[in-house]
């Protein structure tokens, strides 16, 4: 069990990196410390450059994108891909959920994969965005 104390509390970190487009209003990544590691909570990844421009016209494109920004913000803190405890999958269709599958698969711990979740959504924040992917990662401190 994990009792967070006020000390733990003031530790929350709050980070952004120039690697990913940064959004106003929001934290790319939350850094929550547990101990001899701690826990990072990413905003919903979406298919953007650092520019703010969607990549992609098609899920296996746009997952590409999003899993580039994932990678630079667990890095920013970091951790890597092989950290991910768990994923939060949000698409507008569903059918086209295995070639998601596909391209996640290569930027993932295939042998110890991480907890995940997915659901279909009537839309996204933008009418060309077709999926958008929550992390959670622990990874041990250095």
């Amino acid at each position: 069990m994990i009792v967070f104390g006020q000390k733990n509390i003031e530790m929350i970190q709050f980070k952004n990196t120039e690697l990913v487009f940064q959004i106003k209003g929001l934290s790319q990544v939350v850094e929550v410390p547990l101990g001899a590691s701690k826990m990072l909570i990413l905003s919903g990844q979406v298919p953007v450059n650092q520019k703010g421009e969607v990549v992609g016209t098609d899920i296996r494109t746009q997952t590409q994108q999003i899993f580039r920004n994932i990678r630079a913000v667990l890095e920013h803190c970091g951790a890597s891909l092989n950290d991910i405890v768990k994923l939060g999958i949000f698409t507008t269709d569903i059918s086209k959920i295995a070639e998601f599958r596909e391209v996640r698969d290569q930027f993932i711990n295939t042998e110890n994969p991480p907890a995940s979740s997915l659901l279909e959504v009537k839309g996204l924040f933008r009418k060309d965005v077709f999926i958008e992917v929550e992390v959670t990662a622990i990874v041990k401190n250095k």
